[in-house]
């Protein structure tokens, strides 16, 4: 009888990404998969740790599984592993804390899972389970975190997705080089390790084969890849990207925008600080390539960029963001800031305000500073009290909200094509799946499909087709 495994994945899109993998590698095994942990002999939590609030919800969907698996003596045997980034960010503390939990496994050990789950069973003997580089019989399952994450993904990778079929996320590197003061990540996930483009082309060509329209590129630097294997001085904003000195996303993009087939592909996660006139270009001769771009800028006061370690200054983001303007017609940018940082005064917060204002972003977010520990920002002086921080968020979100009600004003009666999500409900280009906006579409339009429609109206994010 066959191994029935459950999983909650919770977090971000690369998380998600791991998830699939590991999926893939249960399937490959032999293992049935089933949405209900009811039913599940081992049930696996997929955790996220990047802010205060993600960091709560996997430490309560572990202690619910605990408690579920107290309270239904049908589950007294189901075993539970912990994976993703909490269970990497807390690898040497959470076996003491979670004592109920049978396995923690990090970043490095998603390919293994197998293995590790017939060891736990005890479906495996020791030297059947080396052979797989899972865990030793002998070791303490617990304890199996690789401490600096090394693992990168491969096109030939097993992988079930999780998504719907007509959109799935690329990963095209994992870790992240940047120290931002705010941000665990790359203690977490260590240092950048981009794929090769090759690898990357051959994933998207047989997913745009398989049906997939969209194609959503991710990382946690996606204008850093290639780069990490450049020779010589690494680039900086000082020292803008050329291609010629290897593989770089604009080289990838181009690759990517002569697969055949009716698709778009999405750039999510740039950093402001490795852009170039060339991925501008890029961008504007690939049509393919959605004209869209997703690149958190976090602030523009150059005391708040240079506090949270950003390595761009205020001018340079201005500068940057009217060079995409004008060499990309029609670019629709989201970015996303964070209010409340340690040291932010009311003039930086005033600017940030202005800036807003003036750049008027077609998509936006903003956060509250989370203190998270290990960060060096959780050690500086001057944090703010809950309620300037609530306060500032408030004001910001409402310019963001002005803002995208004008844009979307301007949007009624423009001809677009939109890619249908769901019965009634599509996407446009500027519109991200679970993150951004929707558009109300006739009902009678396949999902999965292009449509070309008019918008006729809007309401709140949200645009309506006219009928």
């Amino acid at each position: 009888m066959s191994t029935t495994v459950g999983l909650i994945s919770l977090g971000c899109a690369k998380n998600l990404i791991d998830s699939e993998v590991m999926i893939g590698h249960l399937a490959q095994a032999g293992m049935s998969l089933t949405p209900d942990p009811e039913l599940a002999d081992v049930l696996i939590i997929n955790t996220c740790s990047f802010i205060d609030m993600a960091k709560q919800e996997s430490i309560d969907a572990i202690f619910g599984a605990v408690k579920d698996r107290t309270d239904d003596p049908d589950r007294a045997r189901q075993k539970i592993i912990v994976a993703g980034c909490l269970s990497q960010r807390f690898a040497k503390d959470l076996p003491g804390i979670m004592p109920e939990v049978d396995a923690f496994i990090g970043l490095d050990q998603i390919t293994k899972v197998a293995p590790i789950i017939e060891n736990l069973l005890g479906k495996k003997n020791d030297a059947e389970v080396q052979k797989t580089e899972g865990p030793s019989a002998t070791e303490d399952p617990r304890d199996f975190v690789t401490l600096k994450p090394q693992y990168v993904p491969d096109w030939s990778t097993p992988r079930m997705r999780l998504t719907p079929d007509h959109f799935a996320y690329v990963k095209i590197a994992e870790g992240c080089n940047h120290t931002c003061t705010f941000c665990i990540i790359p203690t977490i996930r260590g240092k950048h390790r981009s794929r090769t483009q090759d690898s990357v082309v051959r994933e998207v060509q047989a997913l745009v084969a398989s049906g997939v329209k969209e194609i959503n590129l991710i990382s946690q630097d996606t204008t850093y890849f290639g780069m990490d294997q450049w020779e010589g001085k690494r680039p900086t904003p000082s020292s803008p990207v050329d291609s010629t000195r290897g593989e770089s996303l604009s080289t990838l993009l181009r690759e990517i925008n002569k697969i055949e087939g009716d698709f778009w592909v999405r750039l999510l996660y740039t950093h402001p600080a490795h852009w170039s006139d060339e991925l501008i270009t890029t961008i504007a001769e690939c049509d393919k390539v959605a004209k869209y771009v997703d690149i958190p800028l976090q602030h523009i006061s150059d005391r708040m960029l240079t506090a949270m370690k950003r390595v761009t200054s205020g001018d340079y983001i201005r500068d940057l963001l009217r060079r995409m303007r004008a060499g990309i017609p029609g670019l629709g940018i989201r970015t996303t800031f964070i209010v409340g940082f340690p040291g932010e005064t009311e003039e930086d917060f005033e600017e940030l305000l202005e800036f807003i204002r003036e750049f008027r972003f077609e998509r936006a977010g903003v956060f509250q500073y989370s203190k998270e520990e290990g960060t060096r920002a959780h050690k500086m002086d001057g944090h703010l009290h809950h309620a300037t921080r609530k306060s500032r968020w408030s004001r910001a979100m409402a310019e963001l909200q002005r803002i995208a009600g004008e844009t979307n004003q301007a949007q009624v009666g423009k001809a677009v094509r939109v890619l249908v999500e769901q019965p009634g409900v599509a996407r446009t280009q500027w519109d991200a799946p679970e993150i951004d906006g929707s558009v109300m579409v006739d009902e009678a339009i396949p999902v999965g499909e292009f449509a070309d429609i008019t918008i006729g109206d809007w309401r709140g994010y949200d645009l309506v087709a006219a009928r």
